[in-house]
């Protein structure tokens, strides 16, 4: 959900832009970054990563003095549960167990930096229905499984005192109700369509994950 890959390449994912907005590509939201605050970046999100690597591989990178943390977990390892609807609880609570060590280290109550975290968005658009073009069989009971990921995290933020970006909510309506997520297009013609790959957030999407971040920060002022 972080990262520039599926966006169109490097600068154009969502953390990317939430650093340093592409004025030609979003000319509305030219000075509405970090860049513009003076910070830096330091982008540590991978593809295919899931809750454990957010814990082992990219927590042990961070600065230790940040001045905004945004963390998008728990889609990747809800997928390994993709049909299973009995595989869904345990693989929630192990989110949700690996996320409290992420903010119990991050120290989020208390502290001035916020932590930004990110609900998981549903490509289905609450249908079940992931593709159009049958790439992958329909799981009826996805979307209550991300409904209850995502109440999980809003629960984990909350113990912790982090922000919580609703991406879920700001998705709805730009998956399968509005295309077919699995085309390829970084910036497809359609820029109510916010997905790529049937997971991935395109170019349009990333700016709308972007977005829901810088909200959520601007709520805090």
């Amino acid at each position: 959900m972080s990262i520039d890959d599926y966006a169109g390449g490097a600068g154009r994912g969502a953390a990317s832009l939430l650093h340093r907005n592409r004025d030609a590509d979003f000319p509305a939201w030219a000075g509405r970054d970090l860049a513009s605050a003076g910070l830096t970046a330091q982008i540590l999100a991978r593809d295919g990563a899931r809750t454990a690597d957010v814990l082992e591989r990219q927590l042990p990178l961070a600065d230790r003095n940040p001045a905004v943390v945004t963390i998008t977990m728990g889609g990747n390892d809800l997928l390994t549960a993709y049909g299973d609807d009995a595989a869904v609880r345990p693989v929630i609570d192990q989110v949700i167990a690996t996320g409290e060590v992420i903010l119990d280290r991050l120290g989020t109550a208390g502290r001035d930096c916020p932590i930004v975290v990110s609900t998981v968005y549903d490509p289905s658009d609450r249908t079940g229905v992931l593709s159009l073009s049958g790439l992958f069989p329909p799981w009826p009971g996805g979307p209550a499984a991300i409904r209850e990921l995502n109440a999980a995290l809003a629960s984990l933020a909350a113990r912790h005192g982090a922000t919580v970006a609703d991406v879920h909510a700001r998705f709805l309506g730009h998956g399968v109700t509005a295309g077919d997520p699995c085309q390829r297009l970084p910036m497809p013609a359609d820029s109510d369509l916010w997905y790529c790959g049937a997971i991935e957030p395109n170019a349009w999407g990333a700016h709308q994950i972007r977005a829901t971040w810088w909200h959520a920060l601007q709520a805090l002022s």
